[in-house]
């Protein structure tokens, strides 16, 4: 496959910041194989497919660090609680009723919506187990939808005093067993989807099992990522039981290192940001579930400052209602200029930055997807530029940032296939996938005992 993407505005978030107006993208197989002028690169690959792109911006699929994929399914009924009454009274009794066929349609879900908003890497942190198999539904749907990403095998080894439901409890010994099988049948190198480890959080994990996750991740060279200082219950709890915040006693026990991803890290100290720094360990910003829970705002000025790569992302849809990046873009930049009232403290670029290569750099992956540059994997999004939401234009990051809404990408390319054209998904039928979505929606609240008002809204005919 080799297309010429001809004449965009070209934001390439390499490392000198390069827009290229007028820029052209030669992709070859799924690299991106050279920039430069649409005459140079019909010299170079004349039976090239030529993409026209005037009036477009192209730049780099975004890269979605956090979210959970099951809650998909639960948009809305969480709406207005704090984290605990939010997971008590909706996400863990939604949880224990998960199967396959719920797990496979929000997964397709996530994906197409994920896709249509630009994109192209998720990691999904899959804790809730009640049953066999939900972790490789996940998997399928990305398989399915052409998504590049991690899919990684969460676990709660304790928490039940603090309201986990008793079918979530597995032992590190089981969940580990199984994310062994799935790594061994998944992970290849230089796959497009790989298998994980995500041991949840503080106060739903013994110590034993962070040790044993992280011997097991040192055997299997992976991803690890774990919830980290998002609300003051988790600094409370490890106070009380180790005597030092949850981040101190990950770094002490030798559980961070630089494959592991902290999401979240809102309530993260000075001390937490120079414990992340020493051990090289990467963070996930989740401006709009953060403040959807009322959990609070992390110092991400003072990670970036401290050379801390921080990605973006949306986290769960039951917690941010959706997986758009480029609302978590906005809600990045603004809220730390409004908490800070510095204007300057948070950049649009810099917003743009975590949503790309920052992001790429925290899953180990910015060698590889990020920026638009000859020979990384060609993972690129077209952004319409004729939106009335868009126009008028004078900064195009600014553009992206501040005045995109989300809707704006007519192609999506992933691995230099073309998963979007036209605003219309390819890899599956999208009208079939939310229909099965809104049924599986309605049938999980139903069973859970969760209050909902769901029809099939996927009747009327789409656009």
């Amino acid at each position: 496959m080799t297309f010429i993407l001809a004449d965009a505005c070209v934001v390439t978030v390499n490392g000198a910041n390069d827009i290229l107006e007028g820029g052209s993208v030669l992709v070859l197989g799924d690299r991106i194989a050279a920039i430069g002028s649409t005459a140079e690169l019909k010299g170079a690959a004349p039976d090239a497919e030529i993409i026209e792109c005037a009036g477009n911006i192209l730049m780099p699929g975004m890269v979605n660090t956090h979210t959970h994929l099951f809650q998909t399914l639960l948009k809305g009924p969480g709406d207005d609680k704090v984290l605990k009454d939010w997971f008590l009274c909706m996400t863990g009794p939604a949880a224990v009723e998960l199967t396959v066929d719920d797990v496979h349609a929000a997964a397709m879900h996530g994906c197409v919506e994920s896709i249509r908003s630009g994109v192209t890497t998720l990691v999904d942190f899959m804790y809730a187990h009640p049953r066999p198999g939900l972790t490789r539904a996940v998997i399928g749907a990305y398989e399915e939808t052409g998504m590049r990403g991690f899919v990684c095998r969460g676990f709660l080894s304790e928490g039940v005093d603090y309201g986990v439901p008793e079918p979530l409890i597995e032992t590190a010994e089981a969940a580990l067993a199984d994310a062994r099988r799935l790594i061994a049948e998944q992970n290849r190198p230089g796959g497009r989807v790989q298998v994980g480890l995500a041991p949840c959080m503080i106060w739903a994990l013994d110590e034993q099992s962070l040790r044993e996750t992280r011997k097991a991740a040192d055997e299997l060279g992976v991803l690890v990522t774990i919830h980290v200082s998002e609300t003051p219950f988790e600094i409370e709890h490890s106070q009380r039981l180790y005597g030092r915040t949850d981040t101190a006693l990950l770094g002490d026990i030798g559980f961070l290192k630089p494959d592991v991803l902290a999401v979240h890290c809102v309530k993260c100290s000075a001390d937490d940001i120079a414990t992340l720094r020493r051990y090289g360990t990467k963070v996930s910003h989740n401006p709009c579930s953060n403040m959807y829970l009322a959990s609070g705002l992390p110092p991400i000025p003072a990670m970036l400052k401290a050379g801390i790569d921080v990605g973006l992302a949306s986290d769960g849809p039951a917690s941010s209602n959706n997986h758009s990046l480029f609302q978590a873009m906005k809600f990045a930049a603004l809220t730390q200029k409004g908490f800070h009232g510095d204007a300057t403290i948070m950049t649009a670029r810099q917003a743009l930055e975590m949503a790309t290569i920052g992001g790429a750099r925290a899953v180990g992956l910015g060698h590889e997807i990020g920026s638009i540059e000859v020979g990384k994997k060609a993972d690129l999004v077209l952004v319409d530029l004729s939106d009335a939401f868009m126009t008028p234009i004078h900064d195009p990051v600014s553009a992206l940032v501040y005045s995109a809404l989300g809707h704006e990408p007519t192609l999506v390319m992933i691995d230099g296939r073309i998963v979007m054209r036209d605003r219309k998904v390819l890899t599956v039928d999208e009208r079939a996938v939310r229909r099965r979505a809104q049924g599986a929606a309605e049938s999980l609240t139903r069973r859970a005992g969760i209050s909902s008002r769901a029809k099939f809204w996927c009747d009327a005919p789409s656009a």
